[in-house]
């Protein structure tokens, strides 16, 4: 019976907690979307579908996520975990709070585990708040994100405000000193109506900590370093081989990015000096109908070049702010990620077999784009972002969230290729 079985809200959160868990030594099959067909899951300790749920209506997101949560059942998941960003990507409507509350009543659980933590990246809770790399998450970049602008870091107001529960707080003394009172202290929680808990957590063995202490819960939610501590704690692994994954180095690749976050504007400026890069005109994607066209043109020529070619919607949020007042937040996202997917599946029929994507949502449309229903985990370039290779076929995809990886991450990346 499979161990766990993972909800992500968007693709490249799907690849990141999958990638976690394989360094754990589990077996890890992750699916693009609720699978219509059921799966043989007897070798198999996770399986992670991954959903384009975190920026959508509020019902869309919980209607597909309660249909992801029922397949998984269905394949004999022991428990389920619902995966989001470890910088809580939400609204004060959601989506986080609205699916975290119907999983909850779908798997019959009075309470259910809220930790974004990854100290591996940097995301540590220290009194309830939030930190990204020692910043508080709405001091760290995340307060300009164009979809969801984080304004605070308090993860008790940002969970109350769109839930229809109260949070418990555990410090991080009980955590890291007293963890034999733990479910007690819980317990006390729950009797003052706490349905949601959030612990502090600065380093891996509070993670740890943490995961064993909600172990019995049938729902914990949380980010890529939860699914770890899970699987670290599963000692039936224990020296079980990893999986292994080759990148051919024949045939094309082409970086894709659609990120505005801090860090992938730096990835984008570090790499386009050193590689042939296009910027996207946001224009002519909204009006030119020959724009694709010209755009794959651009790529294919490049295609022998020693470093692969990039075309970019990265933009300042400065830019992307004034670009969003004019034709509307929700209409340029969506006409940017439809160009991506577009572009993907042009470039895939020209023969291009790797694909360096960063953005969530940009992830999202490629995979789309590229007709990607499954994939296996290889071995992470940054820390949660793998390459994958697609099921059955000899193409390979990685899937970066915008603000992971270094300086140099698009290029390091091409140095996993296999001769």
């Amino acid at each position: 019976m499979t161990k766990l079985g993972v909800i992500a809200d968007d693709f490249t959160g799907a690849t990141d907690i999958a990638s976690f868990m394989v360094n754990a030594g589990w077996k890890v099959v992750l699916f693009n979307g609720v699978p219509t067909d059921g799966f043989d899951a007897q070798d198999t300790d996770a399986i992670v579908i991954a959903l384009k749920s975190r920026s959508i209506p509020v019902n869309d997101a919980v209607e597909l996520s309660l249909a992801a949560s029922a397949w998984l059942k269905a394949q004999g998941c022991q428990r389920q975990l619902f995966k989001y960003c470890s910088t809580f990507d939400s609204t004060a409507q959601g989506n986080i709070g609205p699916v975290t509350d119907a999983l909850m009543k779908f798997l019959d659980t009075p309470a259910t585990l809220i930790c974004p933590a990854v100290p591996d990246n940097g995301r540590t809770i220290v009194h309830g708040h939030l930190f990204v790399k020692g910043e508080l998450l709405n001091e760290s970049g995340m307060e300009h994100h164009p979809v969801t602008p984080m304004k605070h870091a308090s993860l008790k107001k940002l969970m109350e405000a769109q839930s229809v529960g109260l949070c418990g707080l555990i410090n991080l003394d009980t955590v890291k000193n007293h963890p034999a009172a733990l479910a007690t202290e819980m317990e006390k929680q729950q009797a003052n109506r706490a349905r949601y808990f959030i612990f502090d957590v600065l380093d891996n063995q509070d993670l740890l900590t943490v995961a064993s202490a909600t172990s019995h819960f049938p729902l914990v939610t949380g980010a890529a370093g939860l699914g770890y501590a899970i699987a670290t704690l599963d000692k039936q692994r224990a020296g079980t081989a990893k999986q292994t994954m080759q990148v051919k180095a024949s045939g094309a690749g082409v970086v894709l990015s659609g990120s505005c976050s801090a860090m992938t504007n730096q990835q984008v400026d570090f790499y386009q000096q050193r590689a042939s890069s296009l910027a996207l005109d946001v224009e002519k994607i909204i009006h030119d109908p020959a724009y694709l066209e010209s755009v794959s043109q651009w790529v294919i020529t490049r295609g022998g070049e020693p470093l692969a070619p990039m075309v970019y919607a990265t933009q300042p949020p400065q830019i992307i702010e004034l670009i969003q007042k004019h034709y509307g937040a929700a209409f340029v996202s969506d006409r940017i990620e439809t160009f991506f997917a577009s572009l993907a599946r042009t470039l895939a029929r020209a023969g291009f077999n790797k694909f360096i994507v960063a953005g969530g949502e940009t992830s999202g449309a490629v995979t789309q784009g590229l007709n990607i229903e499954g994939m296996i985990i290889g071995e992470p370039v940054a820390p949660g972002v793998p390459w994958t290779q697609v099921l059955n076929k000899p193409q390979w995809v990685i899937l970066k969230s915008g603000n992971f990886g270094s300086q140099d991450f698009f290029q390091k990346a091409q140095e996993h290729y296999d001769e």
